[in-house]
């Protein structure tokens, strides 16, 4: 009689347990479904704006509560129910990282060289908060391989740096090493004005690579930098549409809706896991390329059509 109490009373607890663990498998399934995400903008213009309306319509059936807030009105209150936040550009990113809180947090449409000199310590809070980053640019590999698929006879390729991104150099020497070309690098000192540093550059180059940089390519520099090029009959590889609408040859880049699929990727694999984890820093996953066929014709080259190149480049549409 004791032997068959012990067996029924050993019966329940396993029964017993296993409905605590269900209990808890319904309870954390539920908190998966109906997380929390605050989108952080850095203003109302429309990259950015398109990249949370492109989040939120790749996560609308998910069960996950996507809320907008601007870095402006962001304050620690404002973070108090979201399980991860996204940080739309520098100035988002800025702003979230001020704030003391441990809420995992991740930077979209922020160039590479602001993360890995101040973006990473600051959204990490030194390591005490998960943080990564989707960059604004592209990597330099993904760069070489376009100069060498829409340019074969090219050799040289120029880029002109402000001191600050002077460091950028040497990657860009291996990545362009890989494809047989050469860098011809030129740096742009604090004080310095464009034109004499950027003459060098041309005077040796196939092919000018524009950076992101902010000494260099600016609203005031822009025009002068593609005028001296065309003088020089030396297209340039930009990284922005706007940059081909500008001028240059041919851009490669993401588009914030791009940017805004990955980031809902990211964000989706992250609520649906526990503990929850970011991927590393990295570049675009997804890219574009446009070509100004106007300067093409104006400066005698016939590219491979745009669908073309992306395919080549192993791209999306």
């Amino acid at each position: 009689m004791t032997a068959v109490v012990s067996r029924s009373r050993t019966e329940f607890l396993r029964i017993v347990r296993r409905m605590v663990a269900c209990a808890c498998l319904l309870l954390v399934s539920q908190q998966l479904a109906a997380a929390q995400v605050a989108i952080v903008l850095s203003d109302d213009s429309t990259p950015y704006q398109e990249v949370y309306q492109v989040v939120r319509a790749y996560l609308d059936d998910s069960g996950h509560e996507i809320t907008r807030v601007y870095a402006a009105n962001l304050t620690v209150a404002a973070l108090s129910e979201p399980r991860l936040v996204v940080a739309v550009g520098v100035r988002a990113a800025e702003s979230l990282a001020a704030l003391p809180t441990r809420i995992p947090q991740l930077a979209v449409l922020v160039p590479r060289a602001w993360y890995l000199r101040t973006g990473r310590l600051r959204l990490s809070d030194g390591g005490r908060r998960v943080a990564s980053a989707i960059f604004l640019d592209q990597p330099f590999e993904r760069q070489a391989r376009l100069i060498r698929q829409a340019f074969p006879g090219a050799r040289r390729v120029g880029v002109l740096l402000g001191i600050e991104q002077d460091g950028l150099a040497d990657e860009l020497d291996e990545a362009l090493r890989m494809q047989q070309l050469g860098l011809l690098h030129g740096t742009l000192g604090r004080e310095e004005w464009l034109i004499a540093p950027l003459e060098n550059v041309l005077s040796g180059a196939d092919l000018l690579l524009a950076v992101p940089d902010p000494r260099v390519f600016n609203r005031d520099t822009a025009q002068s930098l593609f005028l001296t090029s065309y003088r020089y009959r030396v297209p340039v590889l930009g990284y922005s549409r706007s940059l081909t609408r500008a001028g240059a040859l041919l851009s490669l880049h993401s588009s914030p809706g791009q940017i805004g699929r990955q980031t809902a990727e990211w964000v989706g694999q992250a609520l649906n896991g526990m503990p929850m984890r970011l991927p590393p820093p990295a570049y675009p996953a997804y890219f574009s390329i446009s070509i100004n066929e106007q300067v093409a014709r104006s400066l005698g080259f016939a590219l491979p059509p745009e669908a073309e190149l992306e395919k080549r480049l192993g791209g999306e549409r």
